[in-house]
């Protein structure tokens, strides 16, 4: 019996997770829940789950979570224990009793709690991608010093990790992630500065949460994807390439030093790579329904465009920058992300913000996780600045400090 602790159990993520531990319930308990204010989701997951503890955002949705467990008559004595914060999400992380982390928690939040399970040799399944573009340093020195795993839930990531399971790391010659391209894979650069929260947000292959959905539409989460590779698989920026396949069926695939491509193709379900994690280096049968391979197929393949998506050329060059420069990437696209939500800037914008505050913060190296959240504040109060100012400079006008000779060519 595997206990688990979730770490963003309301969010897709983590309601798909708990899907697959309620399909293996003989092997997989929950100890611990972790959810941001639905404690309204939250209470029926206690109600099924029955944790041992629960975390929430703050003290008042602990108490609004309480109301919620009194009215929905579940004994008192069935309650479980209540945390709340950033404290409370390291604890339940990293108690003894806890073998598995689920990591999805999006953005900054979810990172200390899963850097100290980490470093508590914690087996971890990492959906929050900002864990290693946020702190890729010194999680991967935390994972190399306790020997844990950090298993690679996201599906690009997770197929990529199944490829390089067929030959050696020194016969790799690049690691490709595919790209579904998004709503505006088609549209003209010229008709993006007219494009709305609710054309960004409809994405043709996958439901997600909107920071994640507006992150896919202008490929700043493939950037953000191939920061993560380079940390996971250690690998550098010009070995990781990105192609373009609506389909999404091929998730990753790896070009090995005599030709040999090894793709990784599953259905289009998160429910599979969580299974892959959790039940590593087992498979087990599949909790979705297989690919029919009588039904005719298509995939297509292309190159993505940097100029009409300079977020991707931006994570390439803070990667190769090294640094704090990929959490000033992460901290001003979540902004910028927030403010074009709010019609505050246009959909370019973001990409217009996020590449003033590169410029701005400039590269520093921080060595402790406190550092590292003070130079995530200071990013978002720039990018703040930026986005209140209006629309920034445009793109191309500065990240010089950003910019590394050893930046692959991607023009």
């Amino acid at each position: 019996m595997k206990d688990v602790t979730v770490l963003g159990s309301t969010g897709s993520i983590g309601t798909s997770t708990l899907d697959v531990i309620r399909r293996r319930s003989e092997h997989f308990r929950i100890f611990a829940l972790a959810a941001g204010r639905n404690v309204e989701l939250l209470t029926e997951q206690i109600r099924e789950f029955t944790p041992k503890v629960v975390c929430v955002g703050t003290s008042a949705d602990g108490e609004r979570l309480t109301d919620c467990l009194r009215e929905t008559g579940i004994p008192r004595e069935s309650w479980p224990e209540i945390v709340s914060g950033a404290k409370g999400r390291v604890q339940i992380s990293i108690d003894p009793e806890v073998d598995f982390v689920m990591s999805a928690i999006v953005g900054v939040p979810g990172l200390e709690a899963t850097y100290e399970a980490v470093r508590r040799g914690k087996q971890v399944g990492l959906a929050n991608k900002e864990v290693l573009v946020a702190a890729g340093s010194l999680v991967m020195q935390a994972a190399r010093e306790s020997g844990t795993a950090l298993l690679p839930v996201d599906s690009e990531h997770n197929g990529a990790h199944q490829c390089l399971r067929a030959g050696r790391r020194d016969e790799v010659r690049k690691l490709i992630l595919t790209a579904s391209g998004g709503p505006f894979r088609r549209t003209p650069a010229a008709e993006l500065e007219s494009v709305t929260p609710e054309q960004a947000l409809n994405h043709p292959t996958w439901k997600m949460g909107p920071r994640i959905t507006i992150d896919s539409a202008t490929l700043m989460n493939k950037g953000f994807e191939v920061i993560e590779a380079c940390w996971l698989f250690d690998l550098p920026p010009a070995q990781v390439e990105v192609v373009v396949h609506p389909q999404s069926t091929i998730h990753a695939m790896v070009e090995y030093s005599d030709g040999s491509v090894i793709a990784q193709v599953s259905a289009t379900d998160m429910r599979m790579p969580i299974q892959y994690a959790l039940t590593y280096p087992d498979r087990w049968e599949a909790p979705v329904p297989r690919l029919d391979w009588t039904e005719a197929r298509r995939w297509d393949f292309e190159s993505p465009d940097f100029g009409k998506f300079p977020l991707l050329r931006l994570a390439y060059e803070a990667m190769a920058a090294g640094g704090s420069s990929t959490c000033t990437l992460n901290a001003a696209d979540e902004v910028a992300v927030g403010a074009f939500l709010q019609g505050e800037i246009p959909f370019p914008g973001i990409a217009r913000v996020v590449e003033r505050t590169l410029d701005r913060m400039g590269v520093r190296h921080p060595g402790t996780i406190a550092e590292l959240l003070e130079i995530d504040r200071q990013s978002r109060e720039v990018a703040r600045q930026l986005c209140d100012a209006g629309r920034p400079a445009a793109a191309g006008h500065g990240a010089g400090k950003v910019r590394s000779e050893s930046s692959p060519n991607l023009n």
